[in-house]
């Protein structure tokens, strides 16, 4: 190891391998380390056959998002953008907002909700005028308009999304594409990111419990509406047709069209003493996205847009994998060394 004064590399060298690779590319890296760990004796075909589904959230790296923190972000965003266009405002109200913002959050805290609503209607109010003269000063110039047009279509949704309604909401101004997914936890009621299906064995490979399959699912889909695409995508991967599927109760009234070979967790039909044992296997999935969330960086992702949610959990698994290769051939080779010293220290007769 030698001490250099400069980066090894630029920091955006990765970003662009990235965006050179392709999703399909880097899909590839799955399959290759599936296709190794087959070729090594880590995994064996049969363990393709009987797969695990479940489904987790890989949170996106914004901060937590609240009305006010949302608005007084787009009227900094929109005057930022104003003044590197060279486009002269009637006001800015950076500071009037700025304060605005912190006391919502003080008032709220002491629970004075009358006081914490006007000060957010406040800040609705600046925005939404920010919004017209931006508009007004822009008018007839396509250039400036195809600059603003994206952002200040972000801050009207911002300005007049409600707590409670339908449909798709703005979370966050340079990440919109998240969403807002409740899993029932009493720790995390919300999280905010995007859904990810992960599939492994139901069975215990020799070399551990790999991934199988991951993939970013976006739009909050329910669960059983996403087991027949994530299926197909599997078997496509690993070229070995599933014979059994095992999915928790979130998986009920899925869409796979074999539905015979969907079995759901208490389920107490058809059950016969071998898909028993799969099911009671079922949980083994659980600890598998522990570990793809906290050594693999599935818990936060901070990769761009929709395309960066795909890759990074298709990266996380393939790094998973690795390591379960990795270990694996540690002790491959461990006991060669042992057996192959047990030899050498044996006396040899004349």
């Amino acid at each position: 190891m030698v001490f250099r004064h400069d980066l090894p590399f630029d920091r955006s060298s990765l970003t662009r391998w990235r965006q050179r690779l392709g999703e399909e590319q880097i899909a590839a890296l799955l399959q290759e380390s599936l296709s190794v760990a087959h070729r090594t004796g880590a995994i064996e075909t049969k363990d393709l056959e009987r797969l695990v589904v479940d489904t987790t959230v890989q949170e996106k790296s914004i901060a937590h998002p609240s009305d006010a923190r949302l608005m007084h972000r787009a009227i900094e965003k929109l005057v930022g953008l104003a003044k590197r266009e060279s486009v002269e405002l009637r006001q800015s109200y950076l500071r009037v907002a700025r304060r605005a913002a912190i006391m919502v959050g003080r008032y709220t805290h002491a629970h004075q909700f009358k006081r914490a609503r006007r000060e957010l209607k406040f800040l609705r109010t600046r925005l939404g005028r920010i919004i017209r003269d931006i508009r007004r000063k822009i008018e007839g110039d396509p250039a400036l308009e195809d600059r603003f047009g994206p952002l200040l279509d972000l801050a009207h949704r911002v300005r007049h999304q409600e707590q409670r309604q339908r449909g798709p909401k703005v979370y966050s101004l340079h990440a919109p594409e998240v969403e807002c997914i409740g899993k029932g936890k009493a720790r995390a009621p919300y999280e905010f990111g995007c859904k990810v299906s992960i599939a492994t064995p139901a069975t215990a490979p020799k070399g551990g419990q790999f991934v199988l399959h991951a993939k970013a699912l976006h739009g909050n889909p329910y669960d059983g509406h996403t087991l027949g695409p994530v299926i197909a995508d599997l078997e496509k991967l690993t070229g070995v047709a599933a014979r059994r599927i095992h999915g928790d109760k979130g998986y009920r009234g899925h869409n796979y069209p074999d539905r015979f070979k969907v079995w759901i967790s208490g389920q107490v039909r058809r059950v016969t003493k071998a898909i028993r044992r799969e099911m009671r296997r079922r949980a083994a999935v659980e600890p598998v996205i522990g570990h793809l969330k906290d050594d693999h960086r599935m818990r936060r992702n901070h990769l761009k847009g929709r395309d960066g949610d795909r890759t990074n959990a298709v990266l996380a698994a393939a790094g998973y994998n690795f390591s379960l290769l990795r270990r694996w051939l540690t002790e491959l080779l461990c006991g060669l060394l042992w057996i192959l010293c047990r030899h050498l220290s044996q006396p040899h007769l004349a």
